[in-house]
């Protein structure tokens, strides 16, 4: 299996409360949807190396809802929730996203799935908080690495 070296692109521009994330993978959009869906799948990447990943709610349908916990080698556990406002098979996916650890501080989230043809897709993720401090926050606190760590392992999951 090899694994792919796609970039994720991390857009944080200053002075205003988003972030824009981009990244392509080389597996087609169902497939890429479905790891986003399937909670077994989800806990195989999403966040940074080395985390274990426990699901408590995975409801991925319109106005579910979801909570999962990170724990991370040394035992600290990071606790994250939200609603999944709407969710379009193999296209759009609006959400919320919370870390318990800052509550109250909440980011309205947009995922979109693009067919590339040839069975590749693009991944595009807007994400508002509340104030650019918020969002500020966010970017400091290591996420680059952790979507990048855990798209890798996507990449795996995907068999790309």
């Amino acid at each position: 299996m090899t694994t792919t070296t796609n970039p994720v692109t991390i857009t944080a521009p200053e002075g205003l409360p988003f972030i824009e994330i981009e990244r392509e993978f080389d597996a087609p959009v169902a497939a890429v949807f479905n790891a986003h869906r399937d909670p077994e799948l989800v806990k195989q990447w999403l966040g940074p190396n080395g985390y274990e990943m426990a699901v408590d709610r995975w409801d991925f349908v319109s106005h579910g809802d979801y909570r999962y916990v990170h724990t991370n080698p040394d035992g600290e556990a990071y606790a994250f929730n939200g609603t999944f406002h709407t969710v379009r098979e193999n296209e759009l996916v609006i959400q919320t996203f919370e870390f318990e650890g800052f509550p109250d501080v909440v980011s309205n989230e947009t995922l979109t799935f693009e067919d590339l043809g040839d069975g590749r897709t693009r991944v595009r993720i807007h994400s508002v908080y509340p104030s650019v401090e918020s969002r500020d926050g966010m970017v400091q606190s290591n996420m680059e690495q952790g979507m990048r760590e855990g798209y890798q392992r996507l990449d795996q999951v995907l068999g790309a």
